[in-house]
This record gives C-alpha cells, sequence and structure tokens, in this order.
C-alpha cells in the first residue's frame, strides 16, 4: 500500500539525514540522544525528564541512562524541583552550555548540508506536512 511505502521512505530518509548530520558527534564523546537532550535544555531551560523525553521521543528509562551519562561528564545536573520536592528538573552546566554554543553552529551547517539538495518549497511542503503528521500524534 501507499502508506507502506510512504512510511519506509520517510524512515529512510531520516536515519540517512541523522546519521549525516550527527556525524560529528563523536568528537564531542556525545550520543545523538546527550546532544538532543542538551539542545532542549539550552533551548527551552531546565525540563523534568519526562518532558525531555517527550521532547526527544525517548522513553522515561532511556532519558534515565541519557541523563546518568550527561551527570558523568558535566553537562547536565538534576536539582530538586521548588515547587514540588518530589521532582527533579535536570538543567544544563555552565560546561553544557558552553558546548551546546560551540555544537550549534556545527549542525546547523551539517543541518544545511544534508538539506541542501532539497528546494525551499519543498522543504516548506514538507515542514506543513510533518507538523500536521506530529501534531496529529503527539502524546501517542
Amino acid at each position: 500500500p501507499l502508506e507502506v511505502e510512504v512510511f519506509d521512505a520517510l524512515q529512510q530518509s531520516a536515519m540517512i539525514t541523522a546519521r549525516e548530520v550527527y556525524r560529528f558527534l563523536p568528537r564531542y564523546n556525545l550520543s545523538v540522544s546527550q546532544f538532543r537532550t542538551l539542545e532542549t535544555l539550552y533551548n527551552q531551560g531546565p525540563l523534568c525528564q519526562k518532558d525531555i523525553g517527550e521532547h526527544i521521543v525517548k522513553s522515561t528509562g532511556n532519558m534515565t541512562t541519557v541523563i546518568d551519562g550527561l551527570e558523568k561528564k558535566s553537562l547536565a545536573r538534576r536539582v530538586r524541583d521548588k515547587n514540588d520536592h518530589r521532582r527533579y528538573n535536570i538543567e544544563l552546566t555552565p560546561e553544557g552550555e558552553k558546548l551546546v554554543k560551540k555544537i550549534l553552529p556545527e549542525q546547523t551547517k551539517a543541518i544545511k548540508q544534508a538539506m541542501g539538495s532539497i528546494s525551499k518549497m519543498d522543504m516548506e511542503q514538507l515542514r506543513g506536512i510533518f507538523g500536521v503528521f506530529t501534531d496529529a500524534n503527539k502524546g501517542n
């Protein structure tokens, strides 16, 4: 069916593009999940583990491993929530913020290079399609 063909093409395209975009991460001793977590915290500020996981599409169990690794590297830390002492928020350390600021231009360049063969009009169309799809499937 067409749906299967489109899904396969979407999945393959996403995997190939991500491989190209994140090719530089081993130089920084980071996994894709670790970098996506740092990037999310940089852009959105401190968040609970569940919210980070929803943003980067990882389970809570996987997020524990990711955050543990970032803490060991002194790039993020768990901080008790001021309003709910049962809850912890994850925040960047100064080292984590410095690293993200260093990496973001390299990531942007890699994304532009990976997406370079797609016209601006096609990218606008894809953004609209993916926006509808992700909005319809949030929380599933």
